[in-house]
Parts: structure tokens; sequence; C-alpha cells
């Protein structure tokens, strides 16, 4: 009788040993070393117990169960607060609930617009208050990106221009966490390019062997076709144009290269603009300008990719932003005369 009570003395001890292991190994990040950031929304009135399923669910921690416990055990199940965080797999329990209870996170949200120039990522971001202008610039000109293979080998200009860095084209558009205390351009840089492989690089990698063309032609014509259209069904056939043109050899004709050139967005081209003598001159110089123009969405890569056949060599669009194709060089220039008034 007595060794019963023993053992089962020594049962008891031995569960509570393992019970109080897997709960502290549970309150361990899922993965010290992720890079992942994870969006958690927490809803007003959500209970801890909801609270800790959801961050199971998103896979920031290992259990909920145990993060209940935690925030019970610690007195913080009315100080968690709503709204939206930024998680890591990386983060503790503790931390997590630390910064739920803070209600603060250090990171912001920043998306990056299709068709964003390297200049207009500086921008945006000094903006934002990562960094001062010109930070990113002068990385994307002068910081070792040798690790990326796909790069093209030398700047298509010099810094001093603010155009033509060989990151152009090469920046993925997408929404980025970043944070505040440990912002450094050339690591954002570095998540941008990784972005661009995972979806380029690698998500393409059987149409961008089929499609005969190298990479870096395809990432310059997705450039201009970011640039030259509005709609999306529009895409395909522009790249049509634009690759029939290209293989004719007939010059591209693309006024968004001399846009780009001058770091001209919107205003009118001007004759003297028009006339400059540069390979970005597509109405002067054939094939296509030495780089991309504008980082491209994923839509414009698969456009490059898959270009519409049609009897189309011309196209325009009107103030509204109607497109208008024309077969003929007089039939485009009716369309001038009708549509640019």
């Amino acid at each position: 009788m007595i060794r019963l009570i023993k053992l089962g003395m020594w049962i008891i001890v031995l569960w509570f040993l393992v019970s109080w292991a897997l709960y502290h190994h549970r309150l361990n990040p899922i993965d010290e070393d992720s890079a992942k950031k994870i969006p958690v929304t927490i809803e007003s009135g959500a209970s801890v117990r909801s609270i800790g399923t959801l961050l199971e669910e998103k896979e920031v921690i290992r259990s909920g169960s145990a993060f209940t416990k935690y925030v019970s055990k610690h007195d913080l199940d009315t100080s968690l607060r709503a709204g939206t965080f930024v998680l890591s797999p990386s983060q503790s329990v503790e931390d997590i609930a630390q910064l739920l209870s803070a209600g603060q996170t250090d990171e912001d949200k920043i998306t990056i617009p299709e068709g964003f120039t390297v200049s207009q990522i500086d921008a945006l971001l000094a903006e934002r208050g990562f960094g001062e202008a010109g930070d990113l610039i002068h990385c994307a000109f002068t910081c070792d990106f040798s690790s990326f293979s796909f790069l093209p080998k030398q700047n298509a200009s010099s810094e001093k221009s603010g155009f033509g860095s060989k990151l152009e084209g090469y920046l993925f558009p997408d929404t980025y966490f970043v944070s505040r205390s440990d912002y450094v351009p050339k690591f954002f840089l570095e998540r941008m390019l990784g972005t661009y492989r995972t979806n380029v690089v690698n998500g393409l990698s059987k149409d961008l062997t089929s499609s005969n063309r190298t990479l870096a032609e395809i990432t310059i014509m997705a450039s201009l076709i970011e640039e030259e259209t509005r709609m999306d069904d529009e895409r395909p056939v522009v790249s049509g144009i634009l690759w029939k043109r290209f293989d004719a050899k007939t010059g591209l004709g693309v006024d968004a290269t001399i846009r780009y050139l001058h770091q001209n967005q919107s205003d009118p081209l001007t004759a003297s603009d028009l006339d400059a003598d540069s390979p970005y001159n597509t109405r002067k110089y054939r094939g296509l300008p030495p780089g991309p123009i504008a980082n491209a969405g994923l839509k414009s890569f698969k456009a490059a990719l898959h270009p519409e056949t049609s009897e189309y060599w011309y196209y325009l669009h009107d103030a509204s932003g109607q497109i208008h194709y024309a077969v003929t060089n007089d039939e485009h220039n009716e369309n001038k005369a009708t549509y640019l008034r």
C-alpha cells in the first residue's frame, strides 16, 4: 500500500514537471531566427482565449492555451488592447503579451505602389520618417548587392542624375512592415529584391524559360507596360504592340522613357525633352532603353511574358484615360486629332 502511495506521488510529481516544462516550452518563440512579419488584428472586446486562438492560427505562438494561462497568471487579462499589430514567430509569448498590453508597435506599414521608381520610393520613405531624402538612392548606387545574381552588373546612369540605378525595376512593389528603430536602407532594399526574386525569378521561372526573352528584357518591358497602361485589360495588348515594334526594329516611341530620363512624372513634354540625345529617348533610339523605368507589378510582368497578338501598331489615352488603338499611322493621327485636343 505504501509503495502504491509513493508511486502515485512520483507520478504526480512527474506529471507536474512535464506539464511545467511543456508550458514553458510553449511560451518560447516558434522560430527565433524567423524574419516573418505577420499583421494580426485584435478586435475590440475580444476575449483572452479568442486572442490566444487567433495568435496560434496566425502561427506567431505555439499554443493559444499557454498564452491564455500566461496572461491570466500575470494579471494582463484586462490590459490587452485592440488594433492591428505586426508580430513575428521570433517573439516569445511574453514579448507578444507585453506588446498587446502596451497597445503600440515599433513598425509601420509601408505600401510601395506599382510603377514607383527608386527616387519615388526614397521620397516616400523619407516622408514617412525613415531616413533622410537621398539615403535610399545613394545606397541603390553604392551598396553591395552582389548576392542578387539577377541584377545587372552596372548602373545605367549615375547617382547625380537620380535615375538609372541597377536596382530600378527589380524592387518589387508590395506592402512592407518596417521598424523605425532598426531601419537601414540596404536591408529594406534587400527585402524588396528578395520579394522580386520570389515573385518573378522563381514564381515565373517557367514563363521566363519559354519566353525566349532575357530576364532583363522582360523586366524592362514590364516597366514600360506599367507606365504606359491604365487598366489591366490594356496590358497584354500594349505588350503585344511594343514587342512587335521591338522585333521589327521600328523604334518603341514610348514617351514614358523620356519622362523617366527627365524625372518628369506629369508635366507636358517639351520639344527639348523629345529631342534629348539619350538611349532612354525611344523616339530617337531603337530597341529597349538601357534599363527599366519603374518597378512594375506582377500583372505587368505577366503581360510582358504573354503579349496579346493584334493588328494594332499604335495606341494613345485620351483625357479621361480611355485607350484608343490604331493599325496605321494615319489612323493614329486621326485619334490624336480627335482625342488629344
